[in-house]
C-alpha cells in the first residue's frame, strides 16, 4: 500500500503540470461524422472463416472433421535408352464425406508438359533482342516437347471403361452411380509419357532427367501418376489447374508400388524397399545392416569404385525395386547407375528413422562429407520444434539445379565445379537446399496444407524452421532468411509490387520473400520478440501435433498459435499476413524535466483551475521542462531528493529506514513521443544509454498502440543522465528506416561515405 501512496504522487505531478487542452467555445464545435471500428487491434471476425463442427474456434479438428483416402498400387517401367515412363495404377477412394460425390477429380499435373500447354501463355513477354542462338531455335523453331500423359484408358474394378474429361491438368472421372459416405470405389488407369530433360526444356522443372556427358542420366520422377485431387470441408474438389508455380493439394493413403528399370541401376523413393536382397549384393546387404545401427557418421552401402564400375555400362536386364508406404500424400523415386549410396541411423525418442544420401560421383567430396549429416540433423531439429519423425527414412538426391520434395525424399542442388573446387556459396546453398527440402517432410508432407492455394503455409512455416535448423547445424551459417532485418529490403519496395502473404501463388511478383521469406520472418518476431521462446514453442508445437496427417487452414495456424498461448494476436495477422504494411517507429520528441519543490499556494490554483480541490498547506512537487522559463541551470543535475522537503517528510511517514534504502531514486525525467509513419504495429523496444557508458532496454508491448494506431506516450525515470535513446537497437522489428530511431537524431552514413573512408 506505501508504494501505491508514492505512485499517486508522481501521478498527481503528471496530471497536474501535463499541457491543458485549448478550451473551445460551445459555438466553436462542429460534429464530427461517425466512423467504423478500423482500430488495428480490433477482433479477425471479418477476415477468418466462421468456426464449425469441422474446424473449431480454438484452430483444432472438430468433431465433425473429416478426410478422404486414397490407395495406389502401381506397375511402373522406365525405359531408360528411349526416355519414357510406362505405368497402370489401381485407385481405392474412400469417401468420408457426409456427402455424396458424383464424380472424382485427378490431377494430371505431367499435361503442363504438353505442347498446347496454357502454362507458358499467362506469362507476359516482350521481344528480346538479344538472345542465344539455342534459345532462339527453342523459342522460335524447333518442335516443341511432346510431353504431357497419355492415356490408354480408364476402367472401374470389373474392367469396364468409365466416361472421363480432360481439362488441361484435371481429369474428371464419372461414376456410374453417386458414392455415398463410407463408399469406397476402385479403379485403374493406364499411361505412358516422355520424361522431359528438366534442366533444358521443361515447363515444370521438379521432374524429369538430368543428362551427363557420359551418356548416362539421372532421373527424379515425381508427378509422374494420376493423382487423386483433395476434397474437403473447405474447398470442395481441389479445383485450381496446375499452372508451375502453385504446388499440391493431396490425400493421404497407402502405396504399393513396383518399378523396373535397368538392372544397372540404384533407386531410391517413398516408402520401405521390400526386396532389398533381391537388388542389392550381398556385402551391400551387410553394410545396410550396419548402417542401421549406427549413430554418428554415414555408412558407404554403395561405393564410388562400385557406382564408376555400373555406370561404364547399359545393361539390357531389368530389375524391379518394390516399395511399400503408408499413410503418405504422394509418391516420388529417383533412379541411375550413377548413384553412391550412404545412410545412418538417426536417434529420436520414439523412432529410428535412416538418414540417406544417394549421388553421382560429381557430387563428391561435398556430399559424402556433409549431405546424410545434414538430413540427420534436420530430422533431430525438426522433431523437437514439432513431433517425433514418423517415417522409417529421409532421402536426399544430388540433382543438379533441383530443390523440391516428396515424402521421405527430396532432390537437391549442390556440387563441386570442374576441378573439385567448393566455394562457401555452393556448400551453404547445398546444404540451406538439403535442410529445406528434408524439412518439408514435416510441412506440408505430414502437416498437409493447400500448396496450391496457400504457398506460405509449407514454405514459410518450413523456412523458419530451416533458420533455427541453421544456425544449429552451424552458429556462422550465412543465413539468408528469417532474422528480421533480411527481409527490409523487400519490405521497403515499391507498394505495386507488393502483395499480402495471403495471396494466391500465381499472383504474387516476388515468390520468394513473400512466400518464404516474410513467413519466415514473420514467425521469428513472435518467437523471438512478441511471444517468447516457451509461448511461441508450446504453441507451435500444438499446431504441428492438432494437424499432422491431416489438411489444415491459414485460420486453424492463426487460432492455435493464439489458443495455446494465450495471447491475442489478431493485429499480427492482420498486419503481416493479410496487408503490405511495414514497420517505422520513429522517435517524434523527447522533453527533459526536472524536479523542485513547489509552493502550495501555487499548487491550489494550479489544481483549482482544474475544478479540482486539494488540502490547504499540501506540500507539493513540481516537473519542470529544460528551456522553459522556471528551468535553472543548477538542474541538470538531476533530481537530488535529499534536498526536497517535502518528499523527505513523506518517506518518513510511510516507509521504514530499511525499505527507504531499497527505494529507486530517479533523478531525471524524459517524456518521449513515439509516432509510426509506418502502418504496422509492433511492440516498443527502447534502449536508453547513459553518460556513464552504461545501456538499459525496455519494451512495451503492441498494445501500447491500442488506443491510438498512430502514436504513442512514455515517461522515463532514470537515476542517471540518459545521453542517447535508439529504438530497435538489435533490430527485432524489421523496421524499414531506422534514420527515425535516435535521439538525438544520428546522422545515418551511406555506404558510399563508409567506402570513401575506407
Amino acid at each position: 500500500m506505501r508504494k501505491s501512496i508514492l505512485l499517486s504522487v508522481f501521478l498527481s505531478i503528471t496530471v497536474a503540470f501535463g499541457v491543458s487542452a485549448q478550451e473551445v467555445k460551445p459555438e466553436e464545435k462542429k460534429r464530427e461524422s461517425g466512423h467504423y471500428d478500423e482500430n488495428k487491434f480490433r477482433q479477425m471476425y471479418q477476415e477468418m472463416a466462421t468456426p464449425n463442427m469441422f474446424r473449431t474456434a480454438s484452430g483444432a479438428p472438430g468433431p465433425a472433421y473429416y478426410q478422404q483416402k486414397a490407395d495406389y498400387k502401381m506397375d511402373l517401367e522406365l525405359d531408360d535408352k528411349n526416355k519414357k515412363l510406362y505405368g497402370s495404377e489401381t485407385i481405392t477412394y474412400y469417401n468420408n464425406a457426409p456427402e455424396s460425390l458424383e464424380y472424382l477429380w485427378v490431377q494430371l499435373d505431367q499435361n503442363i508438359e504438353k505442347p498446347d500447354s496454357k502454362t507458358p501463355l499467362i506469362e507476359n513477354e516482350s521481344l528480346n533482342k538479344s538472345i542465344s542462338t539455342d534459345g532462339f531455335a527453342k523459342k522460335y523453331i524447333e518442335k516443341p516437347f511432346q510431353g504431357g500423359f497419355n492415356i490408354e484408358y480408364v476402367k472401374d474394378a470389373k474392367g469396364n471403361p468409365m466416361k472421363y474429361t480432360i481439362n488441361q491438368t484435371m481429369m474428371r472421372i464419372d461414376l456410374p452411380k453417386p458414392l455415398k459416405n463410407g463408399e469406397k470405389v476402385t479403379f485403374s488407369i493406364k499411361w505412358w509419357y516422355n520424361i522431359v530433360n528438366y534442366m533444358e526444356q521443361a515447363n515444370n522443372g521438379r521432374s524429369g532427367y538430368e543428362q551427363f556427358a557420359d551418356g548416362n542420366r539421372l532421373y527424379v520422377m515425381a508427378q509422374f501418376y494420376p493423382r487423386m485431387a483433395v476434397y474437403s470441408d473447405v474447398e470442395g474438389w481441389q479445383n485450381m489447374q496446375f499452372w508451375g508455380r502453385g504446388e499440391f493439394a493431396l490425400t493421404f493413403g497407402d502405396y504399393e508400388v513396383n518399378i523396373t528399370v535397368p538392372a544397372d541401376h540404384i533407386m531410391e523413393g517413398t516408402g520401405v524397399i521390400q526386396n532389398k536382397s533381391e537388388v542389392y549384393t550381398a556385402e551391400q546387404m551387410k553394410r545396410w545392416e550396419l548402417a542401421q545401427k549406427t549413430f554418428d557418421k554415414p555408412v558407404v552401402i554403395v561405393t564410388q569404385e562400385e557406382a564408376t564400375q555400373a555406370e561404364k555400362g547399359f545393361s539390357d536386364k531389368k530389375k524391379t525395386w518394390k516399395f511399400k508406404a503408408q499413410n503418405v500424400r504422394d509418391f516420388g523415386f529417383s533412379t541411375s547407375r550413377k548413384f553412391i549410396l550412404d545412410a545412418m541411423a538417426v536417434d529420436l525418442p520414439t523412432n529410428k528413422p535412416l538418414a540417406i544420401s544417394i549421388y553421382p560421383k560429381e557430387a563428391n567430396p561435398l556430399w559424402g562429407d556433409l549431405s546424410t549429416k545434414a538430413v540427420a540433423h534436420t530430422l533431430k531439429t525438426y522433431s523437437h520444434y514439432t513431433f517425433d519423425y514418423p517415417y522409417p527414412k529421409a532421402v536426399s538426391v544430388s540433382a543438379e539445379d533441383q530443390g523440391m520434395e516428396y515424402p521421405m525424399i527430396c532432390w537437391n542442388y549442390g556440387r563441386p565445379d570442374d576441378k573439385g573446387f567448393v566455394s562457401n556459396r555452393v556448400k551453404y546453398g547445398m546444404l540451406g537446399v538439403i535442410i529445406h527440402e528434408v524439412g518439408h517432410n514435416f510441412f506440408p508432407m505430414i502437416v498437409n496444407s493447400d500448396e496450391r492455394q496457400w504457398t506460405w503455409m509449407d514454405e514459410g512455416l518450413n523456412t523458419f524452421l530451416e533458420y533455427l535448423t541453421e544456425i544449429s547445424f552451424d552458429p556462422n551459417f550465412p543465413v539468408d532468411r528469417g532474422p528480421a532485418s533480411k527481409i527490409v529490403p523487400y519490405m521497403k519496395g515499391n507498394q505495386q509490387y507488393l502483395e499480402p502473404i495471403m495471396t494466391n501463388s500465381e499472383g504474387i511478383y516476388n515468390f520468394g520473400a513473400n512466400a518464404y521469406g516474410k513467413p519466415a520472418t514473420g514467425l521469428n518476431i513472435l518467437r523471438e520478440t512478441i511471444m517468447g521462446h516457451e509461448l511461441f514453442d508450446h504453441a507451435f508445437k500444438t499446431y504441428a501435433n492438432r494437424w499432422k496427417f491431416k489438411h489444415p487452414t491459414p485460420e486453424d495456424f492463426f487460432r492455435t498459435m493464439e489458443d495455446a498461448s494465450a495471447v491475442d494476436l489478431d493485429w499480427f495477422w492482420r498486419g503481416w499476413f493479410y496487408s503490405t504494411d511495414y514497420t517505422d517507429i520513429g522517435i517524434k520528441d523527447v522533453k527533459q524535466y526536472y524536479v523542485i519543490e513547489q509552493d502550495p499556494k501555487e499548487a491550489q490554483q494550479q489544481f483549482n483551475r482544474r475544478g479540482r480541490k486539494i488540502g490547504d498547506g499540501q506540500s507539493m512537487l513540481k516537473l519542470v521542462l529544460e528551456g522553459s522559463t522556471e528551468f535553472k541551470p543548477e538542474l541538470k543535475n538531476g533530481f537530488d531528493a535529499s534536498k526536497v522537503q517535502a518528499l523527505n517528510d513523506y518517506l518518513t511517514k510511510n516507509y521504514t529506514a530499511e525499505e527507504i534504502t531499497a527505494l529507486k531514486s530517479p533523478r531525471f525525467f524524459y517524456e518521449v513521443e513515439f509516432d509510426k509513419p509506418g502502418g504496422l504495429i509492433m511492440p516498443i523496444i527502447v534502449e536508453l544509454q547513459f553518460e556513464d557508458g552504461t545501456n538499459e532496454t525496455q519494451v512495451f508491448p503492441a498494445q501500447i498502440w491500442r488506443k491510438n494506431n498512430a502514436t504513442a506516450r512514455r515517461v522515463f525515470a532514470t537515476e542517471k543522465k540518459v545521453v542517447k535513446i535508439q529504438l530497435d537497437p538489435k533490430l527485432e522489428t524489421a523496421d524499414i528506416d531506422v534514420a527515425n530511431n535516435f535521439w538525438p537524431k544520428a546522422e545515418m552514413e551511406s555506404k558510399f561515405d563508409t567506402l570513401e573512408k575506407k
